[in-house]
């Protein structure tokens, strides 16, 4: 009888994992990946193509939401080349979804002469995945509080940081580089060096992945360390044929470091 007992309760359990798996399952829904159009609103209950753009359905779960931090005076390309990256891929089994987000809802003006409308602010803004942080005249940026605070409250749920050229001082102050390798554009490496004294700060390299931090040197660097999240979010194929996509030959895997983790 005890053993009878043991083989009823070990089949109990397994019913009750399977519907566990079953309910889990059951509550995915599925997408249109982000394409500009109405049907990106809509959500269905089953795979199979959407029926008003005709692209693949994907689950909602696999859609990767990133922040493109934007702020007065960025660099144009430090923002619109990672940009372009996360925009222009497109993983078999997932999507990224992106936006901008700015201390406020006031234009901001990117060199002088591109006038960028923020779609968020850091109060309203969907939660990310990825956080962009350009560089240019990223002091202002620094030394917001509401900035700063965003940045380190969203950390714990984040897959990746990605900064280019100086918005790795942004991130400096959230003390999240303290104890770890980064880099930056090379007009600003001994500044980097003299203001973050616990960070070490590697030159004469693309981009330095630490697992969830990748900083990258400057201005078209930040495609490089886009492209790299990518190859490790979805596979090598998808950041190739986003590369391929954009004709953006210089990309070289190599050129970058990755940090060894314990």
């Amino acid at each position: 009888m005890k053993s009878f007992a043991i083989i009823v309760l070990g089949l109990s359990l397994i019913s009750l994992s399977l519907s566990a798996q079953t309910a889990v399952a059951e509550t995915e829904t599925y997408v249109c990946p982000p394409c500009g159009a109405e049907c990106d609103k809509l959500t269905f209950e089953k795979p199979g193509v959407c029926p008003h753009c005709s692209m693949p359905l994907i689950k909602k779960s696999r859609i990767k939401n990133v922040a493109m931090f934007v702020y007065e005076g960025m660099e144009i390309l430090d923002f619109s080349g990672p940009g372009e990256v996360f925009a222009a891929a497109r993983p078999s089994d997932g999507a990224f979804k992106v936006y901008t987000v700015a201390a406020t809802k006031d234009p901001i003006l990117s060199q002088g002469f591109v006038k960028i409308q923020p779609e968020y602010t850091l109060a309203d803004c969907p939660k990310p995945d990825i956080i962009v942080l350009p560089g240019g005249n990223s002091r202002p940026s620094r030394e917001n509080p509401e900035v700063i605070n965003w940045l380190k409250t969203n950390a714990p749920g984040l897959d990746a940081f990605v900064t280019v050229c100086t918005g790795v001082f942004i991130l400096e102050k959230t003390g999240l580089l303290e104890g770890k390798k980064a880099t930056t554009w090379y007009g600003a490496i001994e500044r980097f060096r003299e203001g973050a004294p616990k960070t070490e700060v590697l030159e004469n390299v693309r981009w330095v992945d630490n697992g969830q931090i990748i900083t990258t040197a400057g201005v078209s660097a930040g495609i490089d360390g886009a492209l790299h999240l990518v190859e490790k979010l979805f596979g090598r194929e998808t950041a190739l044929a986003t590369a391929k996509y954009m004709e953006y030959d210089k990309w070289k895997p190599e050129e970058g470091v990755m940090v060894e983790r314990p």
